[in-house]
């Protein structure tokens, strides 16, 4: 499956089998996934449905089994055959190649006689060079659907009829070479694509005390401790116990230089040791690694199409019909009413239905979109579909989280002022008790803070998370919270001393983070959060692109927040934000610019992703929820990424745009010069297979990502 018009045909012959729900087709990897009730139908059904087509189908691998000799080399062999035998042919009749090439250049009408020997090298250049396309010829007549196979195969039996021998014969020959070319472009981009998928090692080398030994990366546990030699690449996600060493991790984050990893540095399945060895205590089953996640996202993205791609499957359909009819009345109208000859009209067309065929305008957009996506994911973006990198190239304004986006994600405690009475070691036990089941960066640091201290949690029962504000739970025998200013306010706590101490810290420029009992405030604890070293200049290079907002959505206090918009030069700061404020903000700025794009990695970003028209995740410390709800990850959590996405996504719609002008174009000049009676059978296959070649290699350049 090479072409979308093999997509139609397909759809065609299963979407009226019983028990079929869904049909989803990817060409790039010649995939097609059917969605089916067994009680009504069965898988042995499917594929007798395929064969019906003319194609052959077989159960779907990620890494395909070694091909039979003749399924890898017959195409190219039969169309070296048709050729050598169109040669033989025309000098059998015309003397010389130099006069075979001179009457299909001078197309002549005199139907000239053919000897028997020539006649029979040109059957041979037909059979050979018809021998894929003719089943989908035959099946495509048969329930009268005209596609590209049908058109050639008719345009073919025309031209022997007409007894235009050596021109049927160019044809197929031309057709089988251009079946050819587009099976190796589609081959080669789905190589670039599956590289993806083969580097993960299949084996690791796990310790057991004494010994270690290889098994299947797919059965080691996690706890486990595998051991990586120099060169080799890192089977699972997890943690180094042991070594030192420099990882390339470019496939994972598209990082240029290989990072350092001692021990307890986290290590991502598929990267490349370097010089060192690591012992690493694994983290993440193999099927849960963030390659394996990242595999599937990009998976997910080849069935989210692009509008432009969708609207060019509209404008097919309607577009093929009314060529055929064209032809038609090409061919019957001239002789009817002024009395022309039949066969030159007939002649006049089969060159309308070739050069008709929508194959490039259809294929220009499928082959640039997953081009697109593939060298994205290399340099870390991954992009969920193509509909995502079409929205990204239109973004007018983008809206970021604070903590973890725009920060490092890692605030330290700078200090912690209790109540008269209360010491600092009873609030962090309580405290530690509480925020060692968070996967707030404030919780975080405060588990870091009491470790460095010494501080054992206490015993706690009934742990309750309240989204956006804190957490809770029963800490001796008494309910105890933890929280942010707004929880404070909602518990009834406020008073003179704690408002004194919380407007002081924010005055400093740190975040207060407070906790206590349903009657007492017994600690405020102050953070600071340093910002990303690259957010300024990364911003500043939005605004250059063309970004026409930008904004910062945030839950933390209002003085801080605004701290921080004033150092990064972000005008629109809002703080103090619920998760649904924070969505019902995006939607705001949707009504306002149309386009809306919004960075976030936590869970309480997750509203706020899903309201914007592109959700874009940090990679790497983003939650799952933020990471499955995210229309686009940025693996390397390099705000740089962002100008490389808007950069990426634009350079993907220009493609896309030249891709179509260039298909509609060709379509245009060769129908005019067909109107005008220059054009030939073989001219217009070699219109259609030169415009197919020149979109499809114009959209793999894309492959080749620029910064």
């Amino acid at each position: 499956m090479d072409c979308a018009e093999e997509v139609a045909l397909l759809r065609r012959e299963l979407h009226h089998l019983p028990g079929i729900v869904e049909l989803k087709f990817d060409v790039m990897k010649a995939k097609m996934v059917v969605d089916f009730d067994p009680k009504q139908t069965t898988a042995s059904s499917i594929t007798a449905a395929v064969a019906r087509t003319g194609m052959k189908c077989q159960p779907f691998q990620d890494k395909a089994a070694q091909e039979p000799w003749w399924q890898k080399h017959g195409r190219s062999i039969l169309t070296g055959l048709s050729g050598l035998a169109l040669i033989a042919g025309a000098i059998a009749q015309s003397g010389s190649v130099a006069d075979f090439f001179r009457a299909l250049v001078v197309h002549e009408h005199d139907h000239e006689a053919f000897s028997a020997l020539s006649i029979g090298f040109f059957l041979v250049a037909m059979l050979c060079g018809m021998y894929y396309a003719a089943p989908k010829a035959i099946q495509s007549l048969r329930r009268f659907t005209p596609e590209m196979n049908a058109l050639v195969a008719v345009s073919i039996a025309g031209a022997v009829i007409l007894n235009e021998w050596m021109e049927g014969a160019t044809l197929a020959f031309l057709f089988s070479l251009a079946g050819l070319l587009e099976s190796w472009s589609m081959s080669r981009a789905r190589n670039a694509v599956s590289s993806l998928l083969e580097v993960a090692p299949s084996e690791a080398t796990v310790l057991h005390h004494d010994h270690e030994h290889r098994m299947p990366a797919e059965q080691v546990k996690v706890g486990e401790i595998v051991r990586i030699k120099p060169g080799e690449r890192i089977p699972c996600d997890g943690v180094v116990r042991e070594g030192e060493s420099h990882v390339n991790q470019a496939l994972i984050t598209g990082e240029s230089v290989p990072v350092i990893k001692t021990r307890d540095s986290a290590v991502y399945a598929g990267t490349i040791n370097g010089d060192g060895h690591l012992e690493v205590r694994v983290t993440k089953a193999a099927s849960d690694t963030l390659l394996a996640r990242m595999l599937r996202m990009l998976e997910g993205a080849q069935h989210r199409r692009a509008h432009s791609e969708q609207f060019v499957e509209r404008f097919s359909r309607v577009y093929t019909p009314v060529m055929f009819v064209l032809a038609i009345l090409v061919a019957m109208i001239p002789p009817l009413f002024r009395g022309d000859a039949w066969g030159e009209s007939a002649y006049h067309g089969m060159v309308i239905l070739l050069i008709s065929c929508p194959c490039a305008l259809v294929i220009s957009t499928p082959v640039t979109v997953v081009a697109a996506l593939a060298s994205a994911a290399r340099r870390g973006v991954l992009i969920k579909g193509g509909v995502f990198l079409e929205a990204a190239a239109s973004l007018k304004a983008i809206a970021f989280d604070k903590t973890g986006v725009l920060t490092t994600g890692s605030p330290e405690v700078q200090t912690i002022r209790t109540m008269d009475g209360l010491t600092e070691s009873g609030a962090l036990r309580r405290l530690v008790a509480l925020e060692q089941r968070s996967e707030h960066p404030v919780g975080h640091a405060i588990v870091r803070y009491a470790r460095r201290q010494g501080i054992q949690p206490a015993p706690v029962t009934e742990f309750r998370a309240v989204q956006g504000r804190g957490a809770e739970a029963l800490v001796a025998d008494e309910k105890f919270w933890a929280g942010s200013h707004r929880f404070l306010h909602e518990k009834g706590l406020e008073h003179d001393w704690v408002c004194r101490q919380v407007d002081d810290l924010e005055d400093a420029g740190h975040t207060a983070f407070l906790c206590g009992t349903e009657k007492v405030v017994w600690a405020v604890v102050g953070l600071a959060d340093p910002l990303r070293a690259e957010a300024r200049e990364a911003i500043a290079a939005l605004q250059r692109e063309g970004v026409e907002h930008v904004a910062m959505l945030t839950g933390d206090n209002t003085p801080t927040a605004k701290a921080v918009g004033e150092q990064l030069g972000i005008p629109d700061v809002q703080a103090e934000l619920l998760p649904e404020e924070k969505a019902k903000a995006v939607q705001r700025l949707r009504e306002r610019f149309g386009t809306v794009g919004m960075v976030g990695d936590g869970i309480n970003d997750a509203q706020a992703l899903a309201s914007a028209t592109v959700g874009i995740a940090m990679g790497r410390r983003s939650t799952d929820v933020a990471l499955e709800t995210a229309d686009i990850v940025l693996m390397n959590d390099d705000l740089h990424s962002l100008q490389f996405l808007l950069r990426h996504a634009r350079r993907a719609a220009s493609v896309i745009r030249q891709n179509v002008m260039v298909a509609l174009g060709l379509k245009a000049v060769f129908l005019a010069l067909a109107f005008g009676g220059a054009a030939t059978l073989w001219m217009a296959i070699a219109a259609d297979m030169g415009g197919t070649l020149l979109v499809t290699f114009n959209g793999l350049r894309l492959l080749r990502a620029t910064r």
